[in-house]
Parts: structure tokens; C-alpha cells; sequence
């Protein structure tokens, strides 16, 4: 490996071609070395940058001109890995048209009654736009005050569209509630009750989102926090809007209702004595109603008749109970199986489009080159007297110190101190003083043109200077990782300034600190929960179900995402951390609701909570997937994770919300119950 390799590995443009037998040849270029060495913003930088941007433009188009046949050309260079990940975000543009689509259209279904009056479509449709506005909202302030938009961050209006309409849901839930329990001629009684159903619950789930969110801002990662801080700030958002425009809208539409007026034109409706002569579509879309009259209170929802007469006295019979209980019993095997098997690290090739040119060439690389890990820069930082004979001994020392790593091959090493210590040696020229080395440089630089990319010398001194060592056998993270610590502990035991340094470090650096960040997010993300918990859930039978829920859905998702194919990284830690808040929103519900209630068995109270919060919960999980599932068609791996590890926190929260907390909670009989609600049954205070 001579200094043509070089160009390449400073971050000139590298290419590989080859017939498709397999052989293969690599070339840099000496203005692409150029271009790394002044990547700045002077002249030189520009000139280079603009160079490497013509030869991205033009390669293609030249490549096909030259009718290779069969040999295969692929390409990159240091400006690739940045434009193509930057590129990214664009990608999923038209996936936002998609989302909303199919999160308005499941709001409007879950929102559709058969009556022209009772139809809540124009209800389902604002919960979708007050999600919209906390992301305009919080988008817009996080960049008017400077917060760095990242690739991750296109996540966010994705989350946060499912998440509103999940507040959405609880909302309506609530409103209805108290339309059924009696007439009130006042609205204001009405919303007011309403809040006091739903405010805690939606204050609760969005707390513990905004604050597992603000606490990933704690991280190494800048591209962590810059998500964690977005996100946040849309969730507050999303919360006032809530709170606000949506409990202004459900006041409008009731005296919609309230005056007979149609959901579509908002004109009067008139009942006339022959409803029953007509049809009950002509009914349903004409008059007001198929079968009553558009004052009378709402009935229980559908869904709420389910879980209350089928769902929840399946669920709570014995042998269904026992039957859960294994099923938690294999899923919680199969999660900790998973977590013992999990991997550190992201394949470059997954930080590009799929259709990105630099996938062949990551693949070319993988393939032909594996043997060869990144050639390392060996910096002396700091301006040393190289004319010194004791000086130079010193930096060789130093060299070998590096050499004598497991990782690298010293038969690879490109020095130009060593090639200018043999000339010397040969009696060419003289380097024991300062002026016969400074002025005998030019030799080198004859014979070597490429070392004078490695000084950078003045009139009378180098300041600096530099030399490469190969490395071999990186063939996984956990190398990656003992790589970079084994380089940087042999640099600072010289004596002489060294650093090492490849771009790829940037990458090898998470490895060091992945495992630790994740771990301390998720477990004072936990902690902060607890306490929220305690403080406006003041039952500790629920705090502890609480708890216990996010800890088995983290211990799940962290366990099933190995099964997926999915690393431990920068951008699956983001989701560990979400999902800390997911979990406390499904569990919350179902556990609080158990606690409260007033009937006189396990069993009947289990299946109270279920009739009552399981329709909402069960929208807000199907609200939140549809919100994220279009980054399931994402060409970009990215956005995949993302889908693939909300989609397994969305499904193990549910799961734990109605399956087997549930389950859990009928073996613990009036436990944890305060005394008023074993003497008569009390309605929901609180969620």
C-alpha cells in the first residue's frame, strides 16, 4: 500500500472497479487529498470541494462512456457519507402525506356514527390538525432559536401525530362518559367534567413523554439530543393544544348537536313524524338518525360493550389466566435470551438511501478488502527538534508502540521521518542539524512527492507533522471499539504529542460510550417516572404496576430488536428511551382504573377497568402504529428502526395494558385499595 491508497483514506474520491471475475483495483486522487487536507473555508477548500462535486456529477455519465463491459466501477467520496446521509430526511417527505391519510381516516372511522348529527368526522379531523400544530409549533421555535435540524429529527411528526390522537381518543372517551351519566343543561359542567376525567390522564402520559424525552437530551449523542429536544417540545405543544383547541372543538361540535345541525353543512335537521316511513340510510344521512332522536344522550360505544360483556370475562377466567401467565413466562425468556445476544454498532452502508451509490461501494469493500481496517493518521501535534537524533529514536519507539498492537501490520506503515532517516543512513544527505534537515526536505519531496502532504513546515521549524499505520482484522464492533482504545492509550504513553486519528473514529467513539448512555437514560428516564407516578397517582399498587410495566417493556423491546435485526446504537437508543414513556401510558390506565373501582371482585374490577379505558387505549396503540408505519416503506434504515422498534414498543405496551396487567392485577385481590372504594362503586375521578 503506497501513497495511492492514501488519497482515498484522507477522504479524496476512491473508487473500485473490476470485472464481474472479481478482480478489483482501487484509486485515489492527489486532488482529492488535497481537498480533505483543506477542507476549511479558504480558496484551496473551495477549489477541492467544488472539484469532488464535479466528480460525483460527472463519474456516472463518464464511467458509461468508456463501455466497460463487464467490469464494474462503484465510488466514494469524503464528501459522500454527509450528502447522502443529509439526503435522508428528504425521503420521507412523501411519507407524510401517507400518515396523515391513514391516522384521519382511522380517527374518522373510530369518530363515524350512523347519524348526520352524531358523526364526528369533523371531531376526528381537528384532533389530526392539533397534532399538526404542535409540530409546526415546536418545529418552528426549536429552529428560530438555532436547535440543529437533524436526520433523526424527521422521525418526530410521526410520533407525534399518533401520540395527539391518542390524547384525542381519551378526550372523546371522557366527553362521551359524561354526556351518559346524565343530562347537564350547562356546557361548561360538561367540559369541566370532562377535564376532570381526562386532564390527569393526559397530564400524566404527556409528562412522562416530555420528560424521558428531555432526559435523552442528557446524552454524548448531538443527533440524541437534538431528536429528544424536538420531540419534547412537540409533546408540550401537542398537550396545550389539547387541552386548549381540541376542548374548544368538542364545545362546538356538542352545540352543533345540540341544535340539530348537520356534521357536513352545519344546517338545522328537522325530525319529522315520517322518520319511520323512510329508510335508515335515507335516515342516517338526511334526517338525523336511524332509529332515535338526536337529543337523547349517546349510548355506550360498541367497544366498550365488547370488553365489558366478552373481552374482559375471557380474559379473567382461570384457565385463560393461567394460559397468560406462560405466555408472559416465554416472553419474558425469550426478552432476556435477546438481550444476551444484542449488538453494538452501525454498518455504514445502513447511514445511506438503499439507492445510494455508496452501497455498492461498502459492499465492494466489505467483500474484496475485509481484511483491511482503516489506515490510521499518526499525528505529532506539536513542533518537535526531528534533527535530534535522541528526538527521532523517541518517535520510533513510539511508532512501534502502535505497531506492536494485535490490530495493526507493521509491514504497512508509511513514514516519511523513517524514509528520510534511511537517506540519511545511505550518506545522501545530511540531518543532524536544523538547517541541513529543513533544507534537505526538498530531497524527500522529490523522491516522495506525496510526503509533503504529511509536513507542515515553516521557514525554519515544522509545526507539525504526520505518518500511517494500517490496521487488519476489524471485522466488528467490539473491535472497532478495542481498536480505538488500544491506539489512543499506546498515543498517550509517548512522550511526544501524538494523536491518532480516521473518520471513522467518529463512529468507533459512540461504541465506547453506547452501553452506558443507554443504561443511564433509561434508568433515571425510569426513576423520573416513578416519581411522577407517586406524585399524581397516589396509590402505590399502581405505581408499582407502573413500574414493573416499564421495566418488562424495555426488557422486551431491548430483547426483540436483536430478533429484527436491529443494532444498539445512537438511533435505537433513542427509541429505549421513548419507549419508558409508552409504557407508563398503557399501564397507567388499566392499572389506576383497577385500583378505583368499586365492585366487589378482582375479577369484575379487572373487567370495569377494561370496559372503561380498554376501547381508548386500544385506539391509541392503533393510532400511534399507523402514525409510524409508513416508515416501514422507508428506503432508508434509519427511518426502518425507527418503525421497527416503536412498532414492538406500541405492541408490548399494549399487550402489558390489556393482556397482562390485567391478569396480574386479579391475583392481588382489594390490595392497594382505599377503603371508599370497597364500600360502593365510584366512578373514575381521575383517568
Amino acid at each position: 500500500m503506497g501513497d495511492w491508497t492514501r488519497g482515498a483514506q484522507e477522504g479524496g474520491p476512491e473508487a473500485w472497479t473490476g470485472s464481474q471475475q472479481g478482480s478489483r483495483w482501487w484509486a485515489g486522487s492527489e486532488a482529492g487529498k488535497a481537498g480533505h487536507r483543506g477542507l476549511g473555508d479558504g480558496p484551496e477548500a473551495q477549489d477541492s470541494r467544488q472539484w469532488l462535486e464535479g466528480f460525483l456529477q460527472n463519474i456516472s455519465s463518464k464511467v458509461a462512456e468508456l463501455r466497460l463491459g463487464s467490469i464494474q466501477v462503484t465510488y466514494f467520496t469524503s464528501l459522500s457519507r454527509q450528502q447522502e446521509f443529509e439526503g435522508n430526511a428528504k425521503s420521507v417527505i412523501p411519507l407524510f402525506s401517507v400518515t396523515y391519510f391513514l391516522t384521519i381516516s382511522f380517527a374518522v372511522i373510530s369518530c363515524l356514527r350512523l347519524s348526520c348529527i352524531r358523526n364526528n368526522i369533523w371531531l376526528a379531523s381537528c384532533g389530526v390538525l392539533s397534532s399538526g400544530l404542535a409540530v409546526l409549533s415546536s418545529f418552528g421555535l426549536m429552529l428560530f432559536c438555532g436547535a440543529p435540524f437533524v436526520v433523526t429529527v424527521a422521525n418526530a411528526p410521526f410520533l407525534i401525530l399518533g401520540v395527539g390522537v391518542d390524547d384525542m381518543f381519551i378526550m372523546i372517551a371522557s366527553w362521551e362518559q359524561s354526556l351518559r351519566k346524565k343530562e347537564k343543561s350547562s356546557v361548561k359542567s360538561l367540559l369541566a367534567e370532562t377535564y376532570a376525567e381526562a386532564a390527569l390522564s393526559v397530564t400524566i402520559t404527556t409528562l412522562t413523554d416530555v420528560l424521558a424525552f428531555f432526559i435523552g437530551t442528557w446524552t454524548a449523542f448531538p443527533s440524541v439530543r437534538s431528536f429528544c429536544l424536538y420531540t419534547g417540545t412537540a409533546f408540550v405543544f401537542c398537550y396545550v393544544y389539547t387541552m386548549t383547541f381540541f376542548g374548544a372543538v368538542l364545545v362546538l361540535n356538542h352545540k352543533r348537536e345540540q341544535g340539530n345541525r348537520h356534521w357536513l353543512t352545519c344546517m338545522r335537521v328537522d325530525v319529522g313524524k315520517d322518520q319511520a316511513e323512510n329508510s335508515c340510510l335515507y335516515n342516517a344521512c338526511c334526517i338525523g338518525s336511524c332509529s332515535r332522536q338526536p337529543s337523547q344522550p349517546e349510548g355506550e360505544h360498541p367497544m366498550n360493550v365488547f370488553f365489558k360483556k366478552y373481552y374482559g370475562p375471557f380474559v379473567t377466567n382461570k384457565w385463560v389466566k393461567v394460559l397468560m401467565v406462560l405466555l408472559y413466562g416465554a416472553y419474558l425468556a425469550g426478552s432476556i435470551y435477546g438481550c444476551t445476544q444484542i449488538r453494538e454498532g452501525i454498518d455504514l452502508r445502513n447511514l445511506a438511501n438503499d439507492a445510494s451509490y455508496v452501497i455498492p461501494y461498502y459492499d465492494d469493500d466489505d467483500k474484496y478488502f475485509s481484511t483491511y481496517g482503516p489506515r490510521v493518521m499518526v499525528v505529532i501535534t506539536e513542533s518537535v527538534d526531528y534533527w535530534n537524533e535522541s528526538v527521532r529514536l523517541v518517535i520510533e519507539s513510539c511508532a512501534q508502540n502502535l505497531e506492536n498492537i494485535s490490530y495493526v501490520d507493521r509491514n504497512l506503515t508509511e513514514s516519511w521521518l523513517r524514509v528520510y532517516i534511511e537517506l540519511g543512513k545511505r550518506g545522501l544527505i545530511n540531518i543532524n542539524s536544523k538547517t541541513d534537515f529543513l533544507n534537505n526536505l526538498t530531497v524527500l519531496f522529490r523522491a516522495r512527492p506525496s510526503f509533503e502532504w504529511d509536513i507542515n513546515k515553516t521557514q525554519d521549524e515544522i509545526e507539525a507533522s504526520r505518518f500511517f499505520i494500517q490496521t487488519v482484522n476489524v471485522t466488528s464492533a467490539v473491535d472497532e471499539k478495542n481498536l480505538l482504545n488500544e491506539l489512543r492509550e499506546a498515543a498517550e504513553q509517548c512522550s511526544i504529542p501524538l494523536k491518532v486519528y480516521h473518520p471513522a473514529f467518529i463512529y468507533y467513539d459512540q461504541y465506547l460510550v453506547i452501553v452506558q448512555n443507554t443504561v443511564q437514560n433509561v434508568v433515571v428516564a425510569a426513576g423520573a417516572m416513578l416519581v411522577v407516578s407517586l406524585l399524581l397517582i397516589p396509590n402505590p399498587l399502581c405505581c408499582l404496576w407502573v413500574t414493573f410495566a416499564i421495566a418488562s417493556v424495555i426488557v422486551g423491546v431491548a430483547g426483540f430488536m436483536t430478533f429484527w435485526n436491529v443494532n444498539l446504537d445512537s438511533i435505537s437508543m433513542i427509541n429505549l428511551v421513548i419507549c419508558i414513556g409508552f409504557s407508563v401510558d398503557f399501564s397507567a390506565h388499566i392499572s389506576y382504573a383497577f385500583v378505583t373501582s368499586g365492585e366487589s371482585s378482582a375479577n369484575k374490577r379487572a373487567i370495569e377497568a377494561l370496559s372503561l379505558l380498554g376501547y381508548p387505549v386500544l385506539q391509541g396503540a392503533v393510532s400511534t402504529i399507523l402514525g409510524v408505519v409508513v416508515l416501514a416503506a422507508a428506503s432508508t434504515y434509519i427511518f426502518r428502526t425507527f418503525f421497527k422498534i416503536m412498532f414492538l414498543v406500541i405492541l408490548f405496551g399494549a399487550l402489558h395494558g390489556l393482556v397482562f396487567i390485567p391478569v396480574f392485577l386479579t391475583f392481588f385481590g382489594n390490595f392497594g385499595r382505599s377503603p371508599n372504594t370497597i364500600s360502593k362503586k365510584l366512578e373514575l375521578e381521575k383517568l
